[in-house]
């Protein structure tokens, strides 16, 4: 059974074998058992404390011991760079993709990209896996950005540096930059959602006038305990350097951390313990009061990356028209489905789904759900068995020509917002 720490960006302090963490220095001279001591860092060493991010690593192998790294000829459709052509301002939306007979990596698939990405830290990248196989001795990294995982289908297992965390339907995990990870699929086929971070890290958001609780708690995210594997052989590194995949031959596994100290880890959270704030009199707050993560940009209150969820809640606003309403937003967002429906689309928005509308677009919910909203009988409402998610950046999100070209888009989406009758004025 794995078991975890919990609390968001605190210092934990964790060992696999007693006596590998060293107290009261970070570097000792000799380390116990002839581990290696290893910083890794996530913020520059310069850094405000408060979001200084670094862990302190023991290790049976410095991690800077391999060849060097030559290019991956796997995983096609991950990172291919967005399409040259000219972008639409076009809605847009994809069923979801069949899974294939292949591992985490090797079926990820970039569909969307906005910001300049990984060469200036802005942005976030939006790919989906489907797999059905284990990585087996082979270990992926992104020095680009950090990697939220959003299962949809199937429980996955991440194995990592700093330990193992089990994460399925309805979890979420972060993979912090940099830090080496593979994939096992404790129940077979798994498919799901990757927002890769280019930008600043994801931290919760503040509160304001909401006060001190609420949305996210900082207690319910739950970081792995020191776990490692020391496996001899064979055993591919891949990483991804400035949008381009590489590869070498380590001759071990990386995944050899006996002990760490520090606030730069990965972890998990459960979207069923998020606190959801809204309306108990008219109308209802904007979309912003769902943010479970957010990464700041250089414009104070504006989001290089808002990470955002629409989950099971209490709908009793009067006189309000409860599904979001239609709108158009300097922001550009895009929306998976986890499970469940989603309030604001009748049909065609399915479980393994996505959906993009980019800055200015205009949106909202399709005519059925409009005129049942509008003819609804507004007594309290349970919305249950529901969640959807949004990725929603400062940034326009262009697809790649993978995105544009598959069966899996939707060319009829348009038509979604087909048939609204018209307003009937009074009589001059």
């Amino acid at each position: 059974m794995t078991t975890y720490q919990t609390g968001f960006g605190n210092h934990f302090a964790t060992e696999a074998i007693p006596g590998a963490l060293p107290i009261g220095r970070n570097s000792p001279q000799r380390p116990a058992f002839g581990l290696y001591a290893e910083q890794i860092s996530g913020s520059a060493f310069t850094a405000p404390r408060h979001e200084n991010h670094r862990s302190w690593l023991y290790r049976l192998r410095p991690s800077a011991a391999h060849p060097a790294f030559t290019r991956y000829q796997g995983a096609p459709l991950f990172a291919p760079g967005q399409s040259k052509e000219p972008l639409a301002p076009n809605r847009l939306r994809w069923g979801p993709l069949d899974v294939q007979d292949t591992d985490w990596l090797d079926s990820l698939t970039t569909m969307l990209v906005a910001g300049e990405g990984p060469r200036t830290q802005t942005g976030v990248a939006m790919h989906l896996y489907r797999c059905a196989k284990d990585m087996e001795n082979r270990a992926f990294a992104s020095a680009d950005g950090e990697l939220l995982i959003l299962p949809e289908q199937g429980a996955l297992t991440l194995l990592t540096e700093l330990g193992r965390i089990d994460v399925k339907p309805g979890e979420i995990a972060l993979i912090p930059r940099g830090v080496r990870f593979r994939v096992t699929l404790p129940d077979g086929p798994a498919r799901g959602y990757v927002a890769e971070n280019h930008g600043q890290p994801f931290r919760l958001p503040d509160l304001g006038p909401i006060g001190a609780n609420g949305l996210a708690n900082p207690r319910d995210f739950e970081t792995p305990v020191a776990w490692f594997e020391d496996v001899e052989g064979d055993y591919q590194l891949v990483q991804k350097f400035l949008g381009s995949l590489w590869t070498t031959n380590l001759g071990r596994s990386p995944l050899d951390v006996v002990a760490w100290h520090g606030n730069y880890a990965p972890w998990k959270y459960d979207l069923a313990r998020f606190n959801t704030i809204g309306s108990i009199s008219f109308d209802h707050p904007d979309p912003s009061i769902f943010t479970v993560l957010t990464s700041p940009s250089d414009v104070p209150g504006t989001a290089n990356v808002d990470f955002v969820i629409f989950p099971p809640r209490w709908l009793v606003a009067e006189d309000t028209f409860r599904p979001p309403w239609f709108h158009r937003n300097t922001m550009s967002e895009c929306m998976g489905l986890l499970y469940g429906a989603y309030d604001a689309k009748a049909d065609g928005f399915v479980p393994g789904a996505l959906s993009l509308h980019n800055q200015m677009s205009g949106h909202g919910p399709d005519v059925a759900s409009w005129q049942g909203a509008t003819n609804a009988d507004l007594k309290p409402q349970k919305l249950d068995s529901t969640m959807a998610f949004m990725i929603e950046s400062r940034w326009v999100f262009t697809p790649t020509d993978f995105a544009l070209q598959t069966s899996a888009l939707d060319a009829e989406y348009d038509q979604a917002w087909d048939g609204f009758p018209k307003a009937i004025l009074p009589a001059a």
